[in-house]
């Protein structure tokens, strides 16, 4: 925990008491602990259930792929960087430690059995009965054995390269080898192109269980490793799994191509510094050792696992089982409200702003919109940001044939999307071969705002068109996340969006923005001017309120802002879906400000920031999190939403209504832990996101 002090930034505000916030990767993993609720549950369908045991464990690959290089360095050199040490190592290996083994006994002790019975089992080589072996060892040797090349250790075959992430065993051999020798260790590394579950035929007598039988493929790997060295007898064995630091490190201002670095980068990402080990739980002590000095890591970096070391590909057996009885009621998304199919968006947004409520409304309005654009032949230029697209996307192929048609095409492509680098450069180079102008943001800034601007030539002049998100341009995500696109053609906010495209592009300097808020210029001190302005309002005793939904609360210069206007009579709501460094409800220090976490079906994606005092309100939506990085390190933009039925409806949707969720929220108490809402009762009670699904379900889906 740290200690900071408040100032004021105001003469008429007197400085707050110190308040002690929260550490950042502590909250990070009790983020995570809420997520993991969701695999307990018991009102959540089993293989939805699967599923967030998965994510969990995506998570915390990411956790430790990004965080924990500096606190296990600090271990390794006990030399104090800043948070990073000796203690702050221990302290978060325990915790993680303690996460994995309570994910595994969920998979082992809940999760299984309650797959068996739905008669569905992933077997184990134990359980097979002999005609299942045969088919076993049938796959294996068409299948599998083909791929693999067991690596004998020796002077001239050192320990090979590990792949980041990547399934491999180690096997301690007795006997000699084929030259006479008695090398005792050897590396079977595991090809990522093979399936980690395989549908196994089910030819009991019954066929209760027929076509519901899984085995994993370390299992079919264990079973014949001693196929794979024929003449020796295999002993001791593991699973192993090494986790190393990914975060890419590229010196902007030292390359003259950021694009050719990242592609270096990239190919080395996979053999960063191994930060994490697992192994099998029945692994030897000889056997970790041997790893743990291969790796250079401590005891403490070891995690022994009851089950494959990778539970982020059981998401296989979601996809294999695919049974509606298991699974969320599909929810397909209507079309947004505000718009009607085969209307002109051009002629719809002269008549005031749209906005559309993601996943409950369709993100096909957006590509419509961009489909429009790309097929008018009076659309001039279209301009857009890209953070993340993925890899197949209808989007960026709409944007190839707006080049194709003659159009000016401009893209921002954000390199250093982090998971994303490689797809981001393929579609940069892909654009960039057939003549659309592609800009790679400013340098040591990413580009995190999401922009969307057609200009339009109508009849003398030119008009333009935007589009505004909280989130990216990406028609996956546009299903799973909440998100809100705002479109527009009000002329000061479009000329806003295209001054801030022209600078993107040329890097000089920014004319004043009439209503956009822009990182890394103004947007961190405009919004604390607007919280001091708040508490300085609370001192006269006007009745003053704030309500802010992100996904990370972090930066300390905001969260200092936010104890100020607190302590001053400020009545706060903070909606944070992730890590929070802010404690509530601290006697005598934050009694004004409540924390509340929703994780629900759906991941709360949306950035909305609500100020009011006496009947003045306001309210904005942005790219940005109250994060350092994102106010002082990244492009991003706040907009105020103007149209008075617009904002009174993300106002009851995206704020009232999740303050009142008593499903899915957690609320942060006064010691620094989260609280589920009515826990004793789950699926009980109003719960935003179901509310918001059967608000814009379709006609049809009403009827039912």
């Amino acid at each position: 925990m740290t200690l900071l002090t408040t100032t004021s930034t105001s003469p008429k505000q007197p400085a707050a008491k110190p308040v002690q916030f929260l550490d950042r990767d502590h909250s990070i993993l009790a983020f995570n602990e809420r997520v993991l609720d969701w695999a307990r549950r018991a009102d959540v369908p089993l293989l939805e259930r699967l599923r967030y045991l998965c994510i969990v464990s995506s998570n915390l690959d990411e956790f430790f792929e990004v965080r924990a290089a500096p606190h296990l360095t600090a271990a390794q050199t006990s030399e104090q960087k800043g948070l990073y040490t000796v203690e702050s190592f221990k302290a978060l290996s325990a915790l993680a430690h303690d996460m994995v083994a309570r994910q595994y006994a969920l998979y082992n002790d809940n999760l299984l059995p309650e797959f068996e019975k739905q008669g569905i089992r992933i077997v184990s080589h134990g359980e097979r009965n002999a005609d299942q072996k045969r088919w076993v060892k049938s796959y294996f040797e068409r299948e599998v054995r083909p791929l693999l090349i067991p690596v004998g250790l020796d002077p001239s075959h050192p320990f090979p390269q590990v792949a980041n992430k990547s399934l491999n065993f180690i096997v301690r051999l007795s006997g000699h080898d084929a030259f006479g020798r008695e090398n005792e260790i050897a590396i079977v590394k595991v090809p990522r192109v093979l399936p980690r579950f395989i549908h196994m035929p089910d030819k009991s007598s019954s066929g209760i269980n027929k076509g519901m039988l899984f085995v994993s493929l370390s299992s079919v790997i264990r079973s014949h490793l001693a196929d794979l060295f024929p003449g020796r007898e295999v002993g001791q064995f593991s699973q192993f799994r090494v986790t190393r630091h990914s975060d890419l490190a590229v010196d902007e201002d030292d390359v003259q191509n950021l694009r050719t670095a990242l592609r270096q980068g990239l190919e080395q990402r996979h053999y960063g510094q191994a930060v994490r080990l697992e192994v099998s739980s029945g692994c030897s002590d000889y056997l970790s050792a041997f790893l743990l000095k291969q790796f250079d890591l401590p005891e403490l970096a070891l995690y022994r696992v009851h089950g494959p070391v990778n539970l982020v590909r059981l998401t296989q057996i979601v996809d294999l089982v695919n049974d509606p009885r298991l699974l969320f009621i599909a929810h397909k998304p209507s079309y947004p409200t505000q718009l009607v199919q085969g209307q002109s968006f051009f002629e719809r947004l002269k008549q005031g702003d749209v906005a559309i409520h993601q996943p409950f409304e369709s993100f096909d309005g957006v590509l419509d919109f961009l489909r429009e654009a790309v097929n008018d032949p009076l659309v001039l230029a279209i301009k857009q940001t890209i953070y993340r697209t993925g890899s197949d996307s209808e989007l960026m192929l709409l944007l190839r044939e707006a080049v194709r048609r003659g159009k000016e095409v401009t893209v921002v492509v954000e390199l250093k999307a982090r998971f994303d680098e490689e797809a981001n450069i393929n579609w940069a180079e892909m654009l960039e071969s057939i003549g659309a102008q592609v800009v790679y943001g400013v340098v040591g800034l990413k580009t995190h705002a999401k922009m969307l601007l057609v200009t339009r030539r109508e009849g003398r002049h030119l008009v333009r068109y935007g589009h505004l998100s909280t989130g990216n341009y990406n028609p996956r995500t546009a299903r799973l996340y909440t998100d809100v696109s705002y479109l527009s053609c009000e002329p000061q906010l479009t000329l806003d969006m295209d001054n801030v495209f022209v600078q993107l592009a040329s890097q000089s300097r920014l004319p004043k923005l009439h209503h956009l808020l822009l990182a890394p210029f103004q947007l961190q001190r405009k919004l604390i001017e607007k919280i001091d302005a708040l508490g300085e309002a609370a001192l006269k005793g006007k009745a003053t309120r704030i309500v802010a939904k992100m996904n990370a609360l972090t930066d300390e210069d905001l969260m200092l802002a936010l104890v100020r206007a607190g302590q001053s009579g400020v009545k706060i709501d903070l909606i944070v879906r992730g890590a929070c460094m802010l404690p509530a409800q601290v006697p005598g220090m934050t009694d004004n400000i409540r924390v509340r976490s929703i994780i629900g079906r759906f991941l709360e994606h949306s950035r909305v920031f609500y100020f009011r005092c006496e009947a003045v309100e306001e309210l904005y939506l942005s790219s940005a999190d109250w994060m350092n990085r994102n106010m002082l390190r990244r492009i991003e933009l706040a907009w105020p939403v103007t149209d008075a039925k617009i904002r009174q409806r993300i106002i009851d949707e995206c704020l009232v209504a999740y303050l009142h969720d008593g499903v899915d929220a957690w609320d942060l108490q006064s010691n620094g832990h989260y609280t589920r809402v009515n826990a004793g009762q789950p699926g009980k009670g109003y719960g935003a996101q179901a509310a918001l699904v059967a608000r814009y379900a379709l006609p049809e889906r009403r009827k039912k």
